[in-house]
């Protein structure tokens, strides 16, 4: 569209709409609309103001009615002279359901239900005026406004899905304070040239737009869980924890289970609930003395423990898999602590990976991250591990705690912690948590008097929490829309 001829036309005149000018040059009223964005950019040379219109279209089922006529008509015209029965007129007819209720209430047919073959629809008139077709095609020919249509046929062709109102945005243009008839786009960068020249005197420049913003650069986006993350680390930190190095994702059997006194037949260890690794299948290096005191606490008992009666075998201890909790570092942590001269209370931390054959729903996943902290100290108590709990909850925001009596192997007493859901609308278990057993702590090596609490709990379910999220699988996975991770916001925990 050439943007001189809109200006040659508007000097004539105080001001015109879009959509008249459109008509006026017998083009797209979009092709308009962007002509007249591109003289706006240009500067002052005309006036803009947004406008919305309201008005009529014709439907494609309008515009097919323009074409062969109304459904009436068309019912009217395929019946001959002696009639034609009334299922054959459905069968070949489109529309021949609305069209034979509009002919008869039109009065154009007439039908005979005692007919011989069935009921027979015969023509009432000689001839039909098809007002609904001259009507659409008034429509079409004034392309905008309602033209000669009544309230009544407006509402009836509606109803027929003839005709739909539809939103149209349009600008009012007037003469800006520089208008002009011709156009001298004016220079966006000051030359060399023009400044030995003197040429810039009499050069327009576009002015410079400082609200403008600059192109962003191409640039990663950090995942709500590393958001989140990094929130959990700075409270851990806050709260005195040093962080554990969980940069083995697989481990073997003896520090993921037997360290932990959970015994070889327990249901944890088969293949439906953990994943094990093919390829190396067994791992073989093991502190000598200490795996000799966690095969006798299991088989025969010890520190006061009756065991569990078994006979201990060295191969399913042996065997490798895929961490399924960040505990197995805070054993080999445990242990390593237990092997200094003298024992220092200690407070640790880990969030990373760890791998369980689940079934996949919408809170559970086969792999997720763990948030583990670990207390070990004199004379530690559960109302110790309570208030540990509901400081560093307190810090996440999150005051809705309820704890729940629970069983692990290596945990008495033991508690599931459960946080309300906003987004879910009930309790959502996020953790676990209890004191570990003297049966795990005494082989380590460590003081009779030290108790250590810990607890655990996924990264997922406080993210979702946090995010409103409903769905882990829209969190975390194949099914993430990267678009959810480009848009949400930093994570910003009130912390308390």
């Amino acid at each position: 569209m050439d943007l001189e001829n809109i200006l040659k036309f508007l000097e004539h005149i105080d001001g015109i709409d879009t959509i008249q000018l459109a008509k006026e040059f017998d083009v797209d009223h979009q092709k308009i609309v962007g002509a007249v964005k591109s003289l706006n950019s240009l500067g002052d040379y005309i006036n803009c103001e947004q406008r919305t219109v309201k008005q009529l279209e014709l439907t494609k089922e309008g515009l097919g009615v323009i074409e062969n006529g109304s459904h009436e008509a068309l019912v009217y015209n395929a019946i001959p002279g002696d009639g034609l029965l009334q299922a054959e007129l459905m069968k070949n007819v489109p529309n021949a359901k609305v069209g034979f209720s509009k002919a008869m209430s039109a009065g154009w047919i007439s039908m005979d239900k005692k007919a011989e073959g069935g009921p027979r629809v015969f023509k009432k008139v000689e001839s039909i005026e098809d007002k609904v077709q001259q009507c659409l095609k008034q429509l079409q020919d004034l392309s905008i406004g309602d033209g000669n249509i009544t309230d009544q046929q407006k509402s009836e062709y509606k109803k027929r899905k003839l005709i739909a109102d539809v939103k149209m945005t349009s600008y009012y243009i007037t003469k800006g304070s520089n208008f002009s008839t011709s156009i001298s786009k004016p220079e966006t960068d000051l030359t060399p040239e023009m400044i030995s020249s003197g040429s810039w005197k009499t050069k327009t420049f576009k002015p410079y737009n400082f609200e403008a913003l600059g192109i962003m650069p191409p640039s990663g986006h950090l995942h709500p869980l590393l958001k989140v993350r990094t929130q959990f680390r700075q409270i851990f930190l806050e709260m005195g924890f040093s962080e554990m190095p969980t940069n083995n994702y697989i481990e073997s059997s003896f520090w993921n289970f037997d360290a932990l006194f959970q015994p070889q037949q327990h249901p944890a260890r088969d293949a439906h609930d953990t994943f094990f690794i093919s390829e190396p299948a067994n791992a073989h290096e093991f502190p000598a003395e200490y795996l000799e005191r966690v095969k006798k606490v299991h088989s025969q008992g010890g520190y006061g423990s009756q065991g569990y009666g078994y006979d201990w075998k060295i191969e399913e201890a042996q065997k490798n898999l895929l961490r399924t909790h960040t505990t197995a570092v805070s054993a080999r942590m445990l242990y390593k602590l237990a092997q200094q001269e003298k024992f220092t209370p200690v407070k640790y931390f880990s969030i990373d990976r760890v791998f369980r054959n689940e079934t996949l729903d919408a809170t559970h996943l086969a792999e997720f991250h763990q948030v583990e902290g670990v207390v070990a100290d004199y004379g530690l108590t559960l109302g110790d591990l309570m208030g540990v709990i509901h400081a560093f909850f307190k810090k996440l925001g999150i005051t809705k705690l309820r704890f729940k009596p629970a069983y692990n192997p290596y945990t008495e007493p033991s508690m599931e912690i459960f946080s309300y859901h906003e987004g879910l609308k009930k309790w959502v278990e996020i953790g676990n948590s209890g004191i570990f057993r003297p049966e795990m702590l005494l082989p380590m090596g460590l003081p009779e008097d030290v108790s250590v609490i810990a607890w655990g709990l996924s990264l997922e379910r406080p993210t979702m929490i946090k995010y409103k999220l409903n769905n882990i699988r829209e969190l975390f996975g194949p099914k993430v829309d990267l678009q959810m991770v480009y848009d949400n916001p930093i994570c910003r925990i009130d912390k308390q």
